[in-house]
């Protein structure tokens, strides 16, 4: 089966460039912190995936009905209503999931989705616990799918 084409591919678009149109204004300040976070953890450069997400490395993937493509390792998108980041390695496994709830419990402010962390503001949550957080899902998704 040929690699199905994602809605959220990488473009060539800028990164500076969008987080310049980000709004409310300190949302810019908050994505310019994610940035420096997710470079220091995944040791990746920013790239745009979409139209409005800020992805950290790729990966390749193929499920058991043949359907296969590339996506975002990790990252974030600054939305004006809140900031979404993709973490995707703690669905792997039970043990990992149930350290990412632990993890979720020390955050503060914040909602979840299957795979996305919702934050209002960045100055409602523990940094510490949010680079934790971060580097877990980076290094799960390592050991997935090797780089």
């Amino acid at each position: 089966m040929a690699k199905a084409t994602n809605k959220t591919g990488q473009t060539d678009e800028d990164v500076d460039a969008f987080i310049g149109k980000a709004e409310p204004e300190r949302r810019k300040d908050e994505a310019r912190a994610l940035i420096s976070m997710f470079r220091r953890i995944t040791g990746e450069e920013p790239k745009m995936w979409g139209p409005s997400i800020i992805g950290f490395g790729s990966y390749d993937y193929k499920y058991d009905s043949g359907r296969q493509g590339t996506s975002l390792r990790t990252g974030f998108s600054p939305r004006k209503a809140k900031i979404s980041l993709y973490l995707m390695g703690a669905y792997c496994t039970p043990e990992a999931q149930a350290e990412q709830n632990r993890q979720l419990s020390l955050l503060g402010k914040h909602s979840v989705g299957k795979s996305c962390l919702y934050i209002n503001r960045l100055e409602q949550i523990d940094m510490s616990v949010l680079e934790t957080l971060i580097r877990n899902n980076w290094e799960l998704m390592n050991e997935r799918y090797p780089q």
